[in-house]
């Protein structure tokens, strides 16, 4: 005669112990979607930044980023863009909205006569917010 001892159950039959495989999907789901989403999020486009000591500002929700590397190709995001649709792509890319601020990351080789002509293109546009980008440095204190 076999007798069936289950000590996790009280008087009533009731289970006293917590069902944790509905946590473990849910928490591996929302890994998975993290792990999507996150390169999603950065911009992929090496540039050599200059340096600067200023207070970092907050990033909008979805900021727009316009690149000039050093042998002066233009990047909109990750995708590449020349002078002649730069300015469309942008249209198409903040919806019209020209008080959208556009980042401009341009590497520390590129001459000022570059980036005063891609600055005037996008004034000439419409755009007055850009916002310059550059790497962070850590304060001696």
């Amino acid at each position: 005669m076999a007798m069936r001892l289950n000590e996790n159950l009280d008087d009533n039959g009731e289970m006293h112990e917590i069902n944790v495989t509905p946590f473990i999907d849910v928490m591996l789901v929302l890994l998975i979607i993290f792990m999507v989403a996150a390169p999603l999020a950065t911009v992929d486009v090496k540039v050599n930044l200059p340096a600067s000591s200023s207070q970092p500002q907050p990033r909008p929700e979805k900021p727009v980023y316009l690149t000039v590397k050093a042998d002066k190709s233009m990047f909109l995001g990750n995708e590449p863009v020349t002078d002649g649709n730069m300015v469309a792509e942008i249209t198409a890319l903040t919806e019209g909205k020209k008080d959208t601020t556009i980042f401009f990351r341009a590497d520390k080789t590129v001459d000022y006569e570059t980036i005063m002509r891609v600055m005037d293109t996008l004034h000439q546009a419409g755009y007055l917010k850009i916002g310059l980008v550059g790497e962070e440095t850590v304060k001696a204190q």
